[in-house]
């Protein structure tokens, strides 16, 4: 049997991880190239730079920069205008090789990223919401950050593009949450089972990890 000392073990094991992450990034790389071309990868080399960048930063920076950098390099636009379909989630690979995306792919997007620079995905929940605007309510999605199992999340949007408590965002109306553990209800901890009734986020799931996005 091989014994390792525990300096030995842990190098291999870096090593092993460094591995899987370029591993990840060479699926990355093949998917936006043939998809998306120059355009794409040039987007791609601005998520991997900002990715290296943030690295060693706290957990608060990370969300707040990937929130930063999400909305700023995503256009809003209709499924119906870039997807051709009523209603499509895309994979970060799309969202980020188009530049455009709707609420969810905004915070698709977010998520990917954030697990990506290995912020913990309990700490992570996609919402729907009901957002009131100025003369209706409209279905609506938004990624919270809970910083700590039972602290207010953070909320990172894409029409109130700087991060708030979700105590301070009174338009948005919680209906229920998930991640890729499980469905809540509204912001609560409680699980309300898996995510298997949501198809969409099972497809998405799926082609996000052809795509080597997790």
């Amino acid at each position: 049997m091989l014994k390792c000392k525990p300096t030995s073990l842990l190098l291999a094991l870096t090593l092993l991880f460094s591995v899987a992450i370029a591993y990840e990034i060479s699926k990355m790389e093949l998917a936006m190239s043939s998809k998306y071309g120059e355009v794409g990868m040039k987007n791609l080399s601005d998520w991997k730079v900002l990715m290296e960048n943030i690295k060693a930063a706290d957990e608060g920076d990370k969300v707040k920069r990937v929130n930063d950098f999400v909305n700023r390099k995503v256009t809003w636009g209709d499924d119906k205008i870039i997807w051709k379909e009523k209603d499509y989630w895309a994979t970060p690979v799309e969202t980020i090789g188009r530049s455009a995306g709707d609420c969810e792919d905004f915070s698709i997007a977010k998520y990917y990223s954030l697990l990506a620079s290995n912020v913990p995905m309990k700490k992570l929940r996609l919402v729907y919401v009901k957002a009131q605007m100025s003369d209706r309510q409209q279905a609506h999605m938004v990624l919270a950050y809970y910083p700590e199992p039972n602290a207010e999340p953070l909320i990172l949007d894409n029409i109130i593009t700087s991060m708030r408590p979700a105590g301070r965002r009174p338009d948005l109306t919680p209906v229920f949450s998930f991640n890729g553990e499980g469905v809540f209800k509204g912001t609560a901890n409680e699980s309300q089972g898996g995510t298997e009734r949501l198809s969409k986020w099972q497809d998405l799931m799926k082609r996000a990890q052809i795509e080597g996005s997790n």
